[in-house]
């Protein structure tokens, strides 16, 4: 028998953390987050993190574990949400995968293996001189060249991943987007259903901007300043994350304040726009538009849990 797996994810501020805990109560859940901020001590504003009083006694995982100067990508995901899965079913319980980080969920869900992946540390420096003296977009105008799909997919300022495409081609002669295909196509060692929440984009990016608004209010700089205080800096993986890096920008006198949050609002609007693209490109996944239950989370619980008992999960 497989074991049951549920997960619930979507673009970035749609309302997955409060329909999360309204599914662990009712299927005896744990969550698991998918999400590459919230892994991170001291950086609870910026990364929207689930507060313990939202928690509402439901256990979650991957919160709150590493610190900002820490490494956090696919592969130690992948360890420590196996290692959250085990727990939590010796406790009788059924996990809940909730968060918007779309890679790491198809890399946990399907079992794909990334270790093998072939490296070359030379090639990759020179990749690494060539953003750095020429800019993010010369090396994505260079992975475009070579594999349009990926350069689709992923974003310029996503440099550690572009460069990891243009290695696994220049180590392989293969698409990473090829490859990626290829994994895809693998079947899932779980009993699962992969539950997309959406709403109308118009609200949702209304809904964007009122966080970005809320985040500034409850100390988005002032947390920022903090973590510079501590010795963050803009190197770090951790400081990539949308908000972050903007009010970094404002810090060090490259934009105004004002101009900083107009970008933050801006391209996580981009973002959630990508994530959908991510989304609608994943088999087997089940949309629940926000709309069509009149917003109301007892009706989107009631039809998850028919597909639930319908899948045999619950």
């Amino acid at each position: 028998m497989k074991k049951p797996l549920i997960i619930l994810t979507g673009p970035t501020a749609v309302g997955k953390t409060e329909l999360s805990i309204g599914l662990a109560k009712m299927v005896n859940g744990a969550v698991i987050s998918a999400d590459s901020m919230q892994v991170y001590r001291h950086m609870d504003i910026g990364s929207a993190k689930i507060k313990q009083e939202e928690m509402q006694g439901i256990p979650h995982y991957l919160v709150d574990i590493l610190e900002p100067e820490e490494s956090f990508h696919v592969v130690r995901f992948q360890e420590y949400a196996r290692a959250s899965m085990e727990k939590i079913y010796e406790q009788g319980q059924i996990p809940i995968l909730a968060g918007g980080t779309g890679f790491y969920i198809q890399a946990l869900l399907y079992g794909i293996d990334f270790t093998e992946q072939p490296e070359d540390r030379v090639y990759r420096k020179e990749l690494e001189q060539i953003a750095e003296s020429q800019g993010p977009a010369k090396l994505h105008e260079m992975l475009a060249q070579v594999d349009e799909k990926s350069a689709g997919i992923i974003h310029q300022n996503n440099v550690k991943r572009v460069i990891r495409a243009l290695e696994f081609y220049h180590l392989s002669g293969q698409k990473i987007s090829e490859h990626n295909e290829q994994e895809r196509m693998r079947s899932s060692p779980y009993q699962f259903a992969y539950f997309v929440l959406n709403d109308d984009r118009s609200r949702l990016y209304e809904r964007i901007d009122q966080r970005v608004d809320q985040m500034m209010e409850e100390g988005l700089l002032e947390e920022v300043i903090k973590l510079k205080e501590m010795g963050c800096r803009r190197d770090m993986v951790s400081m990539q994350g949308l908000g972050y890096k903007e009010i970094l920008d404002y810090l060090e006198g490259n934009c105004t304040l004002e101009e900083a949050v107009y970008r933050i609002k801006r391209d996580t609007r981009h973002f959630a726009k990508r994530q959908l693209t991510w989304f609608r490109r994943e088999r087997e996944v089940i949309w629940i538009s926000k709309q069509e239950f009149g917003y109301e989370n007892n009706r989107m619980l009631a039809y998850m849990q028919k597909v639930l008992k319908e899948k045999e999960i619950i």
